[in-house]
């Protein structure tokens, strides 16, 4: 048993927040978020929605093992999408567009990250709370089902993955136009006053 199954969720998180550079209490209560793409920053609004979902998404780091960096929190949304968001709409839309661009990028390790989450459970259902956080990492991957091996797909798990990659391609594709389209006026009003 590795030292990290006997932490409680809230002992893990903690050092997952440490280790991960996300400051005391993983930055909550900031009122902007800085995500980093490649090299590009972006800055946005921390939202009581995304706090919600994140809280959540953060405990599922520290469960699943995936990392924080491009390639692991592209398999996390996947995972995440599998095992359905339901009312963090936040979650699905963050999550969606990371499974986009994963699909893109890495589309084995996404597919193998959806049939994990296909057949194991998440926390967005779960109440967030003392209760939860007191649990141990063992105790709640026992729980989500995670102690046991991922199994081959079905023909129902390929449908099911080609549906939402079909969703998360077309949420990847909307939001690259909606990024760019504000770039291309700029150059388009740029060459127009230039004449």
């Amino acid at each position: 048993m590795s030292n990290e199954a006997t932490l409680t969720l809230r002992q893990a998180r903690e050092r997952y927040f440490d280790e991960n550079g996300f400051g005391q209490g993983g930055n909550y209560d900031e009122r902007w978020v800085r995500v980093d793409v490649g090299p590009v920053p972006f800055w946005f609004p921390n939202s009581a929605e995304r706090v919600r979902a994140l809280r959540f998404h953060d405990l599922h780091h520290v469960l699943t093992g995936y990392r924080t960096d491009f390639p692991g929190e592209c398999e996390i949304s996947a995972w995440e999408v599998a095992g359905g968001c339901t009312d963090h709409w936040v979650a699905w839309l963050l999550n969606l567009s990371g499974m986009g661009l994963g699909l893109l990028f890495m589309p084995r390790r996404i597919a193998r990250a959806f049939q994990r989450g296909l057949h194991t459970r998440n926390l967005y259902r779960a109440e967030y709370g003392d209760a939860l956080l007191g649990r141990t990492v063992e105790e709640m991957r026992s729980a989500l089902g995670m102690d046991t091996p991922v199994r081959a797909p079905t023909r129902k798990d390929r449908l099911t993955f080609a549906g939402w990659s079909a969703a998360a391609l077309l949420l990847s594709a909307v939001s690259a136009v909606a990024s760019l389209a504000p770039v291309a006026l700029a150059a388009w009003a740029l060459v127009h006053w230039l004449r």
